[in-house]
């Protein structure tokens, strides 16, 4: 195992502590801990969906389906901010396992609607328990007041990112 810089472990760390950023990290705390949740939370999500056949994000199409019903594929693009390459193999990957079905519009050949099977919708109570453990496991020691500052706080750097010019070329990043 590689051994890490001096300036990522402190002296004394236990192994159940909060590990420090690494050095490069050191200039973007907020980024980096927020990429270490996000990462620990679609692993813990990603282990509780395997039991029923799901892989991270799936779940998020399948609810959207058991709330709206059919649904454009092009649609669920825009609503799940994805891309067309990645709905595409999403919804491939779901039909194969036969969660869903892709069917074309009567109205207009071109466009390829995706609803949910039975066997998809059999999988929402199992889904929707996963989703409250997953949610348990995250909050469980945050009150009410902080659940809610947590989401206010979730919310703003999301608006901060949606707001920020991405650079696309490495000359924007100085």
């Amino acid at each position: 195992m590689a051994e890490l810089p001096s300036c990522a472990v402190p002296a004394g760390s236990a192994p159940d502590e909060v590990v420090p950023p690494p050095c490069p990290a050191s200039v973007g705390p907020v980024s980096h801990a927020l990429f270490r949740l996000a990462r620990l939370h679609r692993m813990f999500a990603g282990q509780l969906l395997r039991s029923c056949g799901l892989h991270p994000g799936q779940e998020l199409l399948l609810m959207h389906l058991w709330n709206t019903g059919t649904q454009r594929q092009t649609d669920l693009i825009n609503v799940l901010g994805s891309d067309s390459a990645t709905m595409t193999r999403t919804v491939q990957r779901l039909e194969r396992a036969g969660f869903v079905r892709r069917t074309r519009s009567d109205q207009d050949g071109r466009v390829v609607l995706v609803e949910a099977t039975a066997a998809g919708l059999a999988l929402r109570d199992r889904v929707e328990r996963m989703w409250g453990e997953l949610e348990r496991a995250t909050t469980s020691d945050l009150s009410a007041d902080e659940q809610t500052a947590v989401l206010t706080t979730l919310e703003r750097l999301e608006r901060n990112i949606l707001g920020s010019e991405c650079p696309s070329t490495p000359d924007r990043l100085g």
